[in-house]
């Protein structure tokens, strides 16, 4: 199947595009842009690869599920595109990114800047309905993604994953501690933050584990 990917992505996943799963689930969501509103925009399912090559990962960070507003996902995990509000998770990200490393909070949220310094955002379902969150999950999308997270954790080292979330960290899993920083809070969610997302400093130490590996750190 031609999936239109990252060249060094389409190479480390080209057994994954062939399984029945993944045909299957490209014929659901084919037939899901057809019929309703889908988010992100067709062209950005695989944004988060291509803005981040497999050789050039640093640092993974997991989300969940696409924003299903409009205009708000494209691609990447907790980022919105540029001039929309910021949710409420972004929100809490950005106060403990100021909290942690001093840096103000940035009048866009799009991270495609994080991407393009090796932050894979990468959402473990990687489409959605509008106005319905969880509406493509079970539908193998995470079958794909933790078949991404196990071909980095057995062909990458020195990276940093950081899984917020119960759900997160469960598909952290796989990835082996002793060669990797594997580091893990509750949610950026108002509904968790509070309980120890709030100073966690995932930032400094993420960026203290790349330098300590010769590494060029991330400007968060």
């Amino acid at each position: 199947m031609d999936v239109k990917i990252e060249a060094s992505w389409k190479a480390v996943l080209a057994e994954e595009f062939e399984k029945p799963y993944f045909v299957q689930l490209t014929d659901f969501v084919r037939n899901e842009y057809l019929t309703t509103a889908v988010y992100p925009p067709a062209g950005l399912i695989f944004n988060a690869f291509n803005h981040c090559p497999f050789d050039k990962v640093k640092v993974v960070l997991l989300g969940q599920d696409p924003y299903h507003e409009p205009g708000e996902a494209h691609g990447l995990c907790f980022s919105v595109q540029d001039g929309v509000r910021f949710p409420p998770s972004l929100q809490n990200i950005f106060k403990e990114i100021k909290s942690d490393v001093g840096k103000p909070v940035p009048l866009s949220g799009n991270l495609t800047r994080w991407a393009d310094q090796g932050v894979l955002l990468l959402n473990a379902t990687l489409t959605v309905r509008a106005h319905q969150a969880g509406s493509h999950q079970n539908r193998g999308w995470e079958t794909f993604t933790n078949a991404v997270i196990g071909k980095l954790a057995t062909q990458r080292e020195h990276i940093v994953y950081i899984l917020w979330g119960a759900y997160a960290q469960r598909k952290g899993q796989m990835i082996d501690p002793s060669r990797n920083l594997i580091l893990q809070s509750p949610h950026p969610s108002p509904l968790s933050a509070s309980r120890g997302f709030f100073g966690n400093k995932h930032f400094s130490k993420a960026n203290a584990y790349l330098s300590e590996n010769g590494l060029t750190p991330i400007e968060w």
